[in-house]
């Protein structure tokens, strides 16, 4: 049974740490006083500046300073006056003088330097430090010729400039290092930098991307050095909570500025800190042997420094005690190692596994905490580190509670970064990851944007019922598209005229490079869903000229059989490869002045949002919000945006079905609802949901070609109508918002829009306004969400989570307009709307084409219509012209019944588009979907009128008296000698085309 962990621990927040503004001072200028012969056997021999960089470089540092060497303090004075040196290191036996009075020199000139001195140790130096005041220099070190030494005084400098703000900024630790001895600590620091460096180089590891991995180095812990007690107890006083542990000698100093050693200062020194912190581990040094014996009954480790292996015996003590290295459990009475773990995901995996004696060892020691303190891992090791063994004696909890906040982490660390893919690390818990060096791609580059948007508002995630992120997600960048072109040699098929079919042909006969088939059985395995197969071109959802809707997008279901799954994976990506090669997309590349050769292809693998119902996938809701309403009723204003709700897949929203329009600021507002006869003839009667009983590679050029279209009823059957459905009871005559059996039932989205099931109006309301004020113009934004029973049982509320799918912005001409349309008398207009979609003026028009909608007119016609006005708007592009095209219900839907069953290349010519209400044939206007995001980018315009009822002016009786350019019988195209004046203001959404 899983134990049951207080609310104390298991309800609680990591709050993230950026590694950005961490080790912000640095040293970048050194500039070396030596003697010539020291001088040319550092840059020959030693070749220092090399080296130190070469250092850099390997342990993953950035910033290598640079090197000025000088042999007399004449010349140190003129480089001092003239660079900004940063460190400056005196070394023997210089031509002036020795390094101490050259050091005095330099500190009389620029008293605020850093300054070091490097010095051979003999008899006569010893005396010489013995009655020598050190306090003006930074340090004093013995100098062998060792070079790794100069790293190790640099970083130790850096480590002191920027304590205080890290530790206070992120909570990074610090090693207190108590050692009087020149000598000694000018030996133990570099091996103790080798350590801590090659240890921050292993943990960045963990990182999710290059740049994180260098920046996370930042945090590896510091090191001080203190020369007395009372330094060192101050150190440890004011920076406690952040001690990863103590090394200290046992002989030195109590007081600064006196050289008298107290025999038990170290002693002394390691007892206050024992007494202050039971967890903390303490190393004693020493030269004498007999304070073994004192350490060890002390609880003390203890490292003999006469001993020729002092620095194996150091890191090993690093390794067993301040976390570094790998986490060892082992058994607490033989102390065997049972198990290693070499990173977060590791120790996640396996900490149920541990015995439960070796975990109620570690725990009781504080071990992990300290390990992942060491590994920069601070918001999960200083939480744990409050969950003592004294106020927590339960093992299983603590395994819990472990496990729990890796998981927090993991996922607030994944949250807003691109990862690169890991086919060892992604697992259920990775967000989003790229294969490849090249593009995202536009939507890509969208989801990315909006994971990041998610991370940065954490009051997104806010709700107790509801969760706000973007689904699971691997983008395959653009060079793994050229790779696939160049290899299989496709550019000369592709770039040809032959037909889709034959295009599709040839690409699924192509082969991927083989070295993805790992990476996507380790997408299989942390996904455990459908994927869907985004196109995500370079061109797609750019800020000027979308390209939504163009290309393809495939859905594949998950299946048990791997090798199945791959299959249909490959053949769904070589597909969308395909898509952009195919006519309707060269004829759009042609329509917006793009060469089809320059177009490359991101693909994105993403887990698609949905539940299964038997052999049916789909989430109970999808949506697309809009950020400018242009169809506001009653109090509606425009900017409160408008949203277009659905059940199932959203591929029903972009076909224009009939959806849900209410906007997020006015829940209770709903059109469709406010008549019975309006709510049972316009809402939603079909939805979408991937077949998943459809398997097999047959793929075809319609990307829907596994989607089912299923009647609501089937829904209800299914259970997923919960929270979004009403029921009309046919006898009473009246709508219930709630399920009950029989009766017709209602896609109302009244649970979660005005009973409070679930929050979606307020997400609603915030992904619009951030998703605005983050791109600085008005957005498109497309979401799905997937609802789920309420955890304590209450019927009235539903959990759920709230995917977010894309974000484009709406781009609308900024022309000015000094006139007021509704002043222009109707004398002077061909066409006036009160619903219309655009913003600016264009007077090159000459030609209109309409559908004849005399009493002949009938829906059934639309698919011959449609074929009419592709040939005519074909000869429109090729001629470079454009036209306005008015005609009968939706432009663009999918069911010929609701309008002409044109796609955005067949009318991409049209610089206006009008939707004709007849008094017959009356469909809402369409709004919300691919094909008029299009339209508003290209700055097509667009007009709804209904002019039987008094909304809007259509002269067709002009039209009709003008001869024909040409004529079919549905069709007809009439061409003016002046050019059409249109004009459009999209904050009051009128428009009129004017004659001249």
């Amino acid at each position: 049974m899983e134990p049951t962990v207080s609310n104390e621990w298991s309800n609680f927040y990591l709050k993230d740490v950026s590694f950005v503004n961490l080790m912000m001072r640095r040293i970048y200028n050194v500039l070396i006083v030596a003697n010539p012969y020291d001088a040319f056997m550092l840059e020959d021999d030693g070749r220092i500046e090399e080296k130190i960089y070469n250092e850099y470089m390997m342990l993953g540092l950035r910033y290598p300073p640079t090197f000025t060497q000088v042999s007399t303090v004449d010349e140190a004075r003129g480089v001092l006056d003239t660079v900004d040196i940063d460190l400056v290191i005196c070394m023997p036996g210089n031509a002036d003088n020795d390094a101490f009075d050259v050091a005095r020199e330099v500190k009389s000139i620029s008293p605020n330097v850093h300054c070091v001195v490097l010095t051979p140790f003999s008899h006569g130096i010893t005396r010489r430090i013995e009655n020598e005041d050190l306090s003006i220099f930074d340090y004093v070190f013995c100098w062998l010729g060792n070079t790794n030494l100069i790293l190790s005084i640099i970083k130790l400098i850096e480590d002191k400039m920027n304590l205080d703000h890290d530790i206070n900024e992120a909570g990074v630790q610090m090693i207190l290092l108590v050692e009087d001895s020149i000598r000694f600590y000018s030996s133990i620091l570099p091996n103790l930098y080798s350590y801590i460096l090659a240890q921050s180089k292993s943990f960045s590891t963990e990182a999710l991307n290059q740049h994180s991995a260098t920046m996370r180095m930042r945090g590896r812990p510091k090191v001080v050095l203190a020369r007395n007690y009372d330094e060192a107890m101050e150190l440890y006083e004011t920076h406690h909570d952040n001690v990863l542990g103590v090394i200290s000698d046992v002989r030195f100093p109590i007081h600064g500025g006196t050289r008298e050693k107290s025999p038990t200062a170290g002693v002394e020194l390691l007892r206050a800190i024992r007494a202050k912190d039971e967890y903390v581990p303490l190393i004693m040094t020493s030269t004498e042997s007999s304070n073994r014996e004192v350490a060890e009954s002390e609880g003390f480790y203890f490292v003999d420094k006469n001993t020729k292996k002092i620095g194996v015996d150091l890191k090993h003590l690093l390794e067993e005690h301040m976390g570094f290295g790998d986490f060892i459990f082992r058994d607490p009475k033989t102390r065997k190692e049972i198990l290693r773990v070499r990173n977060l995901q590791e120790l996640q995996n396996n900490i149920f596994k541990i015995p439960y004696d070796s975990m109620s060892y570690h725990v009781s020691r504080n071990h992990m905490s300290r390990w992942l303190c060491a590994r920069a891992i601070f918001p999960v090791s200083q939480f744990l580190k409050n969950i003592t063994w004294h106020k927590l004696q339960d093992v299983e909890m603590h395994r819990k509670i472990i496990y729990d906040a890796i998981v927090q982490y993991r996922n607030m660390k994944n949250v807003g970064v691109v990862a690169i893919f890991d086919r060892n690390r992604f697992d259920q818990f990775s967000h989003f990851a790229r294969i490849g060096e090249g593009s995202l791609g536009g939507k890509g580059r969208g989801l990315a944007f909006i994971d990041n948007m998610v991370k940065k508002h954490p009051e997104l995630n806010s709700y107790g019922n509801a969760e706000v992120c973007i689904p699971k997600t691997v983008v395959l960048c653009t060079d793994i598209f050229d790779e696939f072109m160049e290899n299989n040699n496709l550019y000369q098929l592709a770039l040809s005229s032959e037909d889709d079919n034959e295009i599709l042909h040839h690409f699924l006969r192509s082969r991927l490079p083989e070295r993805l088939v790992g990476d996507f059985f380790a997408f299989f395995d942390a996904i455990h869903a459908p994927v869907a197969i985004r196109s995500s071109s370079l061109l797609e959802d750019s800020h000027y000229q979308p390209f939504a809707g163009v290309y393809s997008t495939y859905m594949i279901p998950y299946l048990e059989d791997k090798y199945e799954m791959l299959r249909m994976l490959s053949a769904a990506i070589k597909s969308v490869y395909a898509s952009v090669y195919y006519k309707d997309s060269k004829a759009y590349m042609t329509a917006t002045q793009n060469v089809i050769d320059q177009e490359k292809m991101a693909v994105i693998l993403q887990e698609v949002v949905g539940q299964q119902y038997g052999t049916h996938y789909y989430p109970n809701i999808s949506g697309v919000i809009r950020s400018l309403n242009y169809y506001p009723v009653g109090n509606e204003k425009a900017e409160d945006g408008i949203a277009s709700l659905a059940l199932g897949l959203g591929k029903y929203i972009v076909d224009g079905g009939q959806t849900i329009r209410v906007s997020p600021f006015h829940p209770d507002q709903v059109m469709q609802m406010s008549e019975l006869e309006t709510a049972l003839r316009e809402t939603q009667t079909q939805y979408y949901a991937l077949d998943l009983s459809h398997v097999g590679d047959d793929f075809k050029t319609d990307d829907g070609f596994n989607i089912l279209k299923i009647k609501v009823k089937e829904a209800y059957e299914e259970g997923s109508l919960q929270g979004i459905a009403s029921t009309f009871d046919p006898y009473d005559q009246v709508i219930y918002d709630s399920l009950y059996d029989g009766g017709r039932k209602i896609i109302s989205f009244s649970g979660v829009l005005q009973h409070d099931v679930f929050p979606l109006p307020e997400i609603m309301q915030q992904v619009m306004r951030l998703g605005q004020e983050s791109m600085h113009r008005p957005v498109e934004i497309e979401f799905a969400v997937n609802l789920f029973p309420s955890s304590d049982g209450d019927t009235s509320k539903m959990r759920g989570t709230f995917y977010l799918l894309q974000i484009r912005p709406i781009v609308d001409s900024k022309q000015e307009l000094d006139e007021d349309l509704t002043a222009i008398p109707d004398e002077r207009c061909l066409l006036r709307s009160n619903m219309s979609l655009g913003h600016g003026k264009s007077n090159d028009v000459y030609d209109v084409v309409y559908v004849k909608t005399d009493e002949n007119y009938t829906a059934s016609n639309n698919p011959r219509i449609a074929d009419d006005i592709e040939r005519i708007n074909r000869q429109f592009v090729s001629n470079g012209k454009n036209y306005v095209l008015i005609g009968p219900g939706r432009w663009g839907s999918s069911d010929y019944w609701l309008g002409i069953p044109v796609k955005w290349p067949n009318i991409s010519g049209a610089r206006l588009i009008v939707e004709e209400a007849l008094s017959n044939y009356n469909v809402d206007p369409s709004q919300g979907t691919h094909f008029f995001q299009n339209m508003t980018s290209l700055g097509v315009g667009y007009f709804n009128i209904s002019p039987h009822t008094g909304q809007g002016l259509y002269r067709r009786d002009l039209l009709d008296a003008m001869p024909a350019v040409e004529e079919t019988e549905f069709v007809r195209h009439v061409r003016f000698s002046e050019p059409l004046n249109i004009m459009m203001d999209g904050l009051h959404q009128t428009g009129v085309v004017l004659i001249s």
